[in-house]
Protein backbone atom coordinates (compact mmCIF):
# COMPACT_ATOMS: atom_id res chain seq x y z
CA UNK A 1 0.00 0.00 0.00
CA UNK A 2 1.67 3.22 -1.18
CA UNK A 3 0.30 6.44 0.28
CA UNK A 4 1.77 9.60 -1.16
CA UNK A 5 2.28 12.57 1.22
CA UNK A 6 0.88 14.88 -1.46
CA UNK A 7 -2.36 12.88 -1.45
CA UNK A 8 -2.65 13.20 2.33
CA UNK A 9 -2.01 16.93 2.20
CA UNK A 10 -4.60 17.23 -0.54
CA UNK A 11 -7.14 15.45 1.64
CA UNK A 12 -6.45 17.77 4.57
CA UNK A 13 -6.61 20.90 2.38
CA UNK A 14 -9.87 19.70 0.82
CA UNK A 15 -11.30 19.22 4.31
CA UNK A 16 -10.29 22.75 5.30
CA UNK A 17 -11.68 24.20 2.07
CA UNK A 18 -15.05 22.51 1.85
CA UNK A 19 -16.02 21.96 5.48
CA UNK A 20 -17.41 24.39 7.99
CA UNK A 21 -18.49 27.14 5.53
CA UNK A 22 -17.70 30.25 7.60
CA UNK A 23 -16.21 33.46 6.23
CA UNK A 24 -14.08 36.17 7.85
CA UNK A 25 -16.14 39.28 6.99
CA UNK A 26 -13.26 41.74 6.60
CA UNK A 27 -11.20 39.56 4.26
CA UNK A 28 -13.68 37.14 2.69
CA UNK A 29 -11.47 34.18 3.61
CA UNK A 30 -13.28 30.89 4.15
CA UNK A 31 -12.39 29.07 7.33
CA UNK A 32 -12.93 25.66 8.83
CA UNK A 33 -15.08 25.94 11.95
CA UNK A 34 -16.15 22.87 13.88
CA UNK A 35 -16.95 24.59 17.17
CA UNK A 36 -19.53 27.26 17.94
CA UNK A 37 -18.92 30.87 19.07
CA UNK A 38 -20.59 29.94 22.36
CA UNK A 39 -18.03 27.18 22.90
CA UNK A 40 -15.24 29.62 22.08
CA UNK A 41 -16.61 32.15 24.56
CA UNK A 42 -16.92 29.60 27.37
CA UNK A 43 -13.37 28.49 26.79
CA UNK A 44 -12.10 32.08 26.75
CA UNK A 45 -13.86 33.04 29.95
CA UNK A 46 -12.57 29.98 31.77
CA UNK A 47 -9.02 30.55 30.54
CA UNK A 48 -9.06 34.22 31.58
CA UNK A 49 -10.32 33.32 35.04
CA UNK A 50 -7.43 30.87 35.43
CA UNK A 51 -4.88 33.42 34.20
CA UNK A 52 -6.06 36.02 36.72
CA UNK A 53 -5.56 33.49 39.48
CA UNK A 54 -2.08 32.44 38.38
CA UNK A 55 -0.60 35.76 37.16
CA UNK A 56 0.17 38.83 39.25
CA UNK A 57 -2.20 41.69 38.42
CA UNK A 58 -0.51 45.09 38.23
CA UNK A 59 -1.57 47.90 40.55
CA UNK A 60 0.38 50.51 38.57
CA UNK A 61 -2.12 53.36 38.15
CA UNK A 62 -0.56 54.80 34.99
CA UNK A 63 -0.31 51.42 33.29
CA UNK A 64 -3.90 50.55 34.10
CA UNK A 65 -5.15 53.95 33.00
CA UNK A 66 -3.41 53.63 29.63
CA UNK A 67 -4.74 50.14 28.94
CA UNK A 68 -8.29 51.09 29.99
CA UNK A 69 -8.15 54.26 27.86
CA UNK A 70 -6.96 52.51 24.74
CA UNK A 71 -9.08 49.42 25.35
CA UNK A 72 -12.29 51.41 25.63
CA UNK A 73 -11.71 53.12 22.30
CA UNK A 74 -10.75 49.88 20.54
CA UNK A 75 -13.91 48.24 21.91
CA UNK A 76 -15.98 51.08 20.47
CA UNK A 77 -14.25 50.61 17.12
CA UNK A 78 -14.96 46.87 17.14
CA UNK A 79 -18.62 47.69 17.80
CA UNK A 80 -21.17 45.24 16.42
CA UNK A 81 -18.55 42.61 15.62
CA UNK A 82 -18.66 41.79 19.33
CA UNK A 83 -22.07 43.12 20.34
CA UNK A 84 -23.15 42.82 23.98
CA UNK A 85 -19.61 41.90 25.05
CA UNK A 86 -18.62 42.42 28.66
CA UNK A 87 -15.16 43.81 27.98
CA UNK A 88 -12.43 43.43 30.58
CA UNK A 89 -8.91 44.85 30.27
CA UNK A 90 -6.34 43.67 32.81
CA UNK A 91 -2.67 44.60 33.20
CA UNK A 92 -0.43 41.76 34.37
CA UNK A 93 2.83 42.50 36.18
CA UNK A 94 5.33 40.55 34.10
CA UNK A 95 8.40 41.24 31.99
CA UNK A 96 6.78 39.49 29.04
CA UNK A 97 6.59 41.76 26.00
CA UNK A 98 3.15 40.49 25.12
CA UNK A 99 -0.61 40.92 25.17
CA UNK A 100 -3.53 38.63 24.40
CA UNK A 101 -7.26 38.64 23.84
CA UNK A 102 -9.69 35.80 24.49
CA UNK A 103 -13.25 35.17 23.29
CA UNK A 104 -15.72 36.94 25.52
CA UNK A 105 -13.90 40.28 25.36
CA UNK A 106 -11.16 39.46 27.87
CA UNK A 107 -7.87 41.24 27.17
CA UNK A 108 -4.57 41.00 29.01
CA UNK A 109 -1.56 43.29 28.62
CA UNK A 110 1.81 42.66 30.27
CA UNK A 111 3.83 45.48 31.80
CA UNK A 112 6.81 44.35 29.72
CA UNK A 113 4.91 45.41 26.60
CA UNK A 114 3.97 48.76 28.13
CA UNK A 115 7.66 49.50 28.68
CA UNK A 116 8.34 48.93 24.98
CA UNK A 117 5.49 50.92 23.44
CA UNK A 118 6.14 54.64 23.23
CA UNK A 119 2.58 55.85 22.62
CA UNK A 120 -1.10 54.96 22.84
CA UNK A 121 -0.93 54.51 19.06
CA UNK A 122 1.53 51.62 19.37
CA UNK A 123 -0.43 50.02 22.20
CA UNK A 124 -3.62 50.30 20.12
CA UNK A 125 -1.90 48.47 17.27
CA UNK A 126 -1.07 45.52 19.54
CA UNK A 127 -4.46 45.43 21.25
CA UNK A 128 -6.27 45.78 17.93
CA UNK A 129 -4.26 42.87 16.53
CA UNK A 130 -5.05 40.62 19.49
CA UNK A 131 -8.76 41.46 19.43
CA UNK A 132 -8.82 40.84 15.66
CA UNK A 133 -7.79 37.25 16.39
CA UNK A 134 -10.99 36.96 18.44
CA UNK A 135 -13.37 38.64 16.00
CA UNK A 136 -11.98 36.41 13.23
CA UNK A 137 -12.40 33.29 15.40
CA UNK A 138 -8.81 32.24 14.84
CA UNK A 139 -8.74 30.25 18.08
CA UNK A 140 -11.77 28.22 17.08
CA UNK A 141 -10.35 27.74 13.61
CA UNK A 142 -7.03 26.45 14.98
CA UNK A 143 -8.89 24.02 17.23
CA UNK A 144 -10.98 22.88 14.26
CA UNK A 145 -7.88 22.41 12.12
CA UNK A 146 -6.21 20.32 14.79
CA UNK A 147 -9.35 18.20 15.15
CA UNK A 148 -9.49 17.67 11.39
CA UNK A 149 -5.81 16.73 11.13
CA UNK A 150 -6.12 14.35 14.10
CA UNK A 151 -9.30 12.79 12.71
CA UNK A 152 -7.78 12.16 9.30
CA UNK A 153 -4.70 10.73 11.02
CA UNK A 154 -6.90 8.26 12.91
CA UNK A 155 -8.66 7.23 9.70
CA UNK A 156 -5.28 6.80 8.03
CA UNK A 157 -4.01 4.60 10.86
CA UNK A 158 -7.18 2.48 10.81
CA UNK A 159 -6.94 2.08 7.04
CA UNK A 160 -3.32 0.95 7.22
CA UNK A 161 -4.17 -1.49 9.98
CA UNK A 162 -6.95 -2.99 7.85
CA UNK A 163 -4.55 -3.26 4.93
CA UNK A 164 -2.02 -4.96 7.24
CA UNK A 165 0.70 -2.41 6.55
CA UNK A 166 3.83 -3.33 8.49
CA UNK A 167 4.38 -1.44 11.78
CA UNK A 168 7.61 0.11 10.48
CA UNK A 169 5.96 1.37 7.31
CA UNK A 170 2.90 2.53 9.24
CA UNK A 171 5.06 4.61 11.60
CA UNK A 172 6.99 6.05 8.68
CA UNK A 173 3.78 7.15 6.97
CA UNK A 174 2.29 8.64 10.14
CA UNK A 175 5.48 10.61 10.85
CA UNK A 176 5.46 11.91 7.27
CA UNK A 177 1.79 12.84 7.67
CA UNK A 178 2.49 14.71 10.90
CA UNK A 179 5.40 16.66 9.44
CA UNK A 180 3.60 17.32 6.18
CA UNK A 181 0.44 18.66 7.77
CA UNK A 182 2.43 20.82 10.20
CA UNK A 183 4.73 22.43 7.62
CA UNK A 184 2.35 22.29 4.69
CA UNK A 185 -0.96 23.18 6.34
CA UNK A 186 -0.97 24.25 10.00
CA UNK A 187 1.99 26.64 9.96
CA UNK A 188 0.89 28.43 6.76
CA UNK A 189 -2.60 28.87 8.24
CA UNK A 190 -1.05 30.27 11.44
CA UNK A 191 0.92 32.83 9.40
CA UNK A 192 -2.31 33.68 7.56
CA UNK A 193 -4.02 34.30 10.90
CA UNK A 194 -1.25 36.67 11.96
CA UNK A 195 -1.35 38.63 8.71
CA UNK A 196 -5.14 38.75 8.83
CA UNK A 197 -5.09 40.02 12.42
CA UNK A 198 -2.54 42.65 11.43
CA UNK A 199 -4.84 43.94 8.71
CA UNK A 200 -8.05 43.89 10.74
CA UNK A 201 -6.24 45.21 13.81
CA UNK A 202 -5.11 48.24 11.81
CA UNK A 203 -8.74 48.92 10.97
CA UNK A 204 -9.74 48.64 14.63
CA UNK A 205 -6.91 50.95 15.74
CA UNK A 206 -7.59 53.53 13.01
CA UNK A 207 -11.31 53.37 13.79
CA UNK A 208 -10.45 54.26 17.38
CA UNK A 209 -8.48 57.30 16.27
CA UNK A 210 -5.00 55.77 16.53
CA UNK A 211 -2.32 56.19 13.87
CA UNK A 212 -1.96 53.02 11.73
CA UNK A 213 1.61 54.03 10.84
CA UNK A 214 2.56 53.12 14.41
CA UNK A 215 2.35 49.44 13.44
CA UNK A 216 5.56 49.48 11.43
CA UNK A 217 7.26 51.57 14.11
CA UNK A 218 6.32 49.08 16.81
CA UNK A 219 7.42 46.03 14.84
CA UNK A 220 10.77 47.60 14.03
CA UNK A 221 11.35 47.85 17.77
CA UNK A 222 10.26 44.24 18.23
CA UNK A 223 12.60 43.17 15.45
CA UNK A 224 15.49 45.09 17.01
CA UNK A 225 15.11 42.99 20.16
CA UNK A 226 16.78 40.21 18.21
CA UNK A 227 16.83 36.60 19.31
CA UNK A 228 16.99 33.41 17.30
CA UNK A 229 14.04 32.91 15.00
CA UNK A 230 13.24 29.97 12.70
CA UNK A 231 12.93 30.37 8.92
CA UNK A 232 9.55 31.81 7.97
CA UNK A 233 8.24 28.51 6.54
CA UNK A 234 8.84 26.85 9.92
CA UNK A 235 7.35 29.70 11.94
CA UNK A 236 3.87 30.44 13.23
CA UNK A 237 4.42 34.12 12.34
CA UNK A 238 5.54 35.96 9.21
CA UNK A 239 9.14 37.15 9.34
CA UNK A 240 9.69 40.63 10.76
CA UNK A 241 10.67 41.89 7.30
CA UNK A 242 7.53 40.48 5.69
CA UNK A 243 5.33 41.84 8.45
CA UNK A 244 6.79 45.35 8.45
CA UNK A 245 6.56 45.64 4.67
CA UNK A 246 2.93 44.52 4.71
CA UNK A 247 2.01 46.94 7.50
CA UNK A 248 3.69 49.84 5.72
CA UNK A 249 1.72 49.02 2.58
CA UNK A 250 -1.58 48.75 4.48
CA UNK A 251 -1.29 51.88 6.65
CA UNK A 252 -2.17 54.43 3.91
CA UNK A 253 -5.52 52.68 3.36
CA UNK A 254 -6.58 53.55 6.90
CA UNK A 255 -5.25 57.10 7.17
CA UNK A 256 -8.58 58.65 6.22
CA UNK A 257 -10.43 56.62 8.83
CA UNK A 258 -7.79 57.48 11.42
CA UNK A 259 -7.95 61.22 10.76
CA UNK A 260 -11.75 61.25 10.86
CA UNK A 261 -11.97 59.30 14.11
CA UNK A 262 -9.04 61.11 15.72
CA UNK A 263 -10.97 64.38 15.47
CA UNK A 264 -13.82 62.75 17.36
CA UNK A 265 -11.60 62.07 20.37
CA UNK A 266 -9.80 65.44 20.46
Amino acid sequence: MKIRPSLLLGLVLATFTFTGCQVVPETGRKQLMLISPAEEARSGLAAFSDIKKSEKISTDAAANAQVQRVGKRIAESVGSRMANTQWEFVVFDSAQVNAFALPGGKVGVYTGLLKLVSSDDELAIVMGHEIAHVTSHHGGERTSQNLAVAGIGVLLAVGMNQQEVSPAKRNQILVAYGLGTTVGVLLPFSRTHESEADRIGLEFAAGAGYDPRAAATFWRKMSAKGGTKPPEFLSTHPSDETRIAALEALAPQYMGLYQTRKARYE
